[in-house]
């Protein structure tokens, strides 16, 4: 019996218990009456519309659920950002379903409502994916609509991106299956098909009691903006549908009636299981953050005998090879947490990017643009080495080699945060702003710009001095409780969820379904053929 292995599991699958418990709040949306007020209408809610709509026995992967998560409390929450998002299949085919969620504020679009469904069609456009929004919103959100409306990737952007979509002929369809007022009244009109429901869905620029007050006319909603007037009169509507199920069977007719498209052709064999059960992955991450072999990670996600290793010799902190995952060839880049010796016999710290690391990634990273072999990153990365002996030894410079070739990929990059993200290390592997395809962590990651204990070391005198020059003297006391206010500050914005809450990662993901996700993301990715030549651009060397 191996003890730590155990210790490991326990620890790992209670984080992953606690994520299923969040995760089962958030699906209640605004609370079990709102819901089922939406049923007492005659409506289905988000998440039911999404069960009704996909294909059960294929994978559904929800994006952003935990977005909004202890945000805009003085308003009473926002969870799931008001929208239910999902990449899922639809009559065998890969789609992204935008659901909004009438039960919170009505589908009232918040700040991280925007945000969440930029990232929707972000996911659309990289990939070629088709996009299904289904519709039941009252639209901004107005005591914070100067946080929504006006900037650039703000509520405009959406329909932005829909003109850009059917330029790029990436499939949209949209159901109106409640309120779609103002502005918002343009997503589904600009889709390529839109759909009513009638009693339910209403779609106008300004609402009977705006119209009253604009022109004087007095007029209802349904009469305004309903069904039968906007496929009967005005022609807005493609097709009226009794109720929300007649709506969504539509759509999957509509789905399954699309042709095939040009593939990107990246390289897919019959799958193999790994090496080791997925499942054991629980074991090999020390919950007390203790220095660890990555292979081991590797080998839980990767199929049997497809891993070949690159430079195993040299620049040991970061771990590359060529693998395949449920038949998908992939480069992987991943940090190595063991502690390791270089041919020097010089002691490396496991997590660090030193200088013979970076340059390695750097190589393989471009080795995989050459090859057309999409790039799967493994961060749990602490940061650059630092020192004298660093310094000297140019590593600004070879880590900016590794961050202009992960720049420059033009392949598919998919990042899993398995453990740290920490400072410019996370930019180096992948991190959020370097367009990873999907961006996903582990319920036991941290994100910051470096870790807990250096931060509250520096934020302790930051703040010391800023109440000492306004005159106040602190005794002992009143320093360890300024410490740890500001190490429970930072541990709360370096946890995972406050992350995700902000749309910073995709999903916070259990780590038996890494594979999966990654399967999905590869099969996604691998439905846009148009791939721009390779430029690393100026490298120092």
């Amino acid at each position: 019996m191996n003890l730590a292995f155990n210790k490991n599991e326990d620890e790992l699958k209670l984080l992953v218990s606690e994520m299923a418990r969040r995760h089962a709040k958030i699906e209640k949306g605004g609370g079990e009456k709102k819901l089922q007020k939406q049923r007492d209408s005659g409506k289905m809610t988000a998440r039911e519309r999404i069960n009704f709509l996909v294909d059960k026995k294929k994978p559904c992967l929800e994006i952003g659920s935990f977005a909004g998560e202890d945000m805009y409390e003085e308003y009473g929450g926002c969870p799931a950002g008001g929208v239910v998002i999902v990449l899922a299949y639809i009559r065998g085919r890969q789609c992204i379903i935008v659901a909004n969620d009438a039960s919170v504020k009505a589908g009232a679009w918040f700040p991280i409502t925007g945000k969440k469904n930029l990232r929707a069609q972000q996911i659309a456009l990289e990939n070629h994916t088709p996009i299904i929004y289904l519709v039941d919103s009252a639209g901004v959100f107005l005591p914070l609509q100067d946080e929504i409306f006006p900037d650039r990737d703000h509520f405009g952007r959406i329909f932005r991106n829909n003109a850009v979509m059917s330029g790029m002929n990436i499939p949209q369809i949209s159901a109106i299956m409640g309120s779609c007022v103002a502005g918002g009244a343009y997503l589904p009109i600009m889709s390529d098909e839109s759909l009513i429901v009638k009693g339910s869905g209403s779609i106008f620029l300004a609402g009977s009691y705006l119209v009253k007050a604009a022109i004087g006319e007095d007029i209802d909603n349904e009469t305004l903006g309903g069904a039968d007037t906007h496929c009967d009169l005005s022609g807005v509507t493609d097709y009226k549908c009794e109720d929300d199920a007649e709506a969504l069977e539509t759509i999957q007719e509509l789905v399954d009636k699309m042709g095939a498209r040009t593939k990107a052709g990246y390289s897919k064999i019959h799958p193999k299981d790994p090496q080791r059960p997925t499942k054991e992955v629980y074991g090999h991450i020390p919950h007390d953050g203790k220095p660890f072999d990555s292979k081991l990670i590797i080998e839980c996600l990767v199929d049997a005998e497809s891993w070949k290793e690159y430079k195993a010799t040299y620049g040991k902190t970061i771990i590359c090879g060529y693998a395949r995952i449920d038949g998908w060839a992939v480069g992987i880049v991943a940090n190595n947490r063991k502690v390791t010796k270089n041919a020097n016999g010089e002691m490396q710290f496991g997590g660090v990017i030193y200088s013979d690391s970076a340059d390695k990634a750097a190589r393989f990273v471009a080795n995989c643009n050459q090859k057309k072999i999409p790039l799967v990153f493994l961060q749990d990365v602490t940061g650059f080495m630092v020192g004298s002996k660093s310094e000297h030894g140019g590593i600004i410079k070879d880590g900016a080699k590794l961050v202009n070739t992960v720049a420059n990929s033009v392949v598919p990059k998919f990042t899993v945060i398995v453990g740290n993200s920490y400072g410019a290390g996370s930019y180096a592997m992948n991190g959020t702003a370097y367009d990873p395809r999907l961006i996903v962590a582990w319920p036991n990651a941290k994100l910051a710009v470096m870790g807990g204990a250096q931060a509250a070391k520096v934020l302790l005198q930051i703040e010391t001095a800023r109440i000492k020059k306004s005159g106040k003297e602190l005794n002992s006391e009143d320093m360890d409780a300024l410490k740890k206010t500001i190490e429970e500050r930072y541990e709360k914005q370096t946890s995972p969820y406050y992350a995700a809450a902000r749309m910073w990662v995709d999903a916070i993901i259990d780590p038996a379904e890494t594979r999966a996700w990654l399967s999905y993301g590869l099969e996604m990715a691998n439905n846009n053929p148009e791939q721009r030549v390779y430029n690393p651009g100026i490298i120092q060397v």
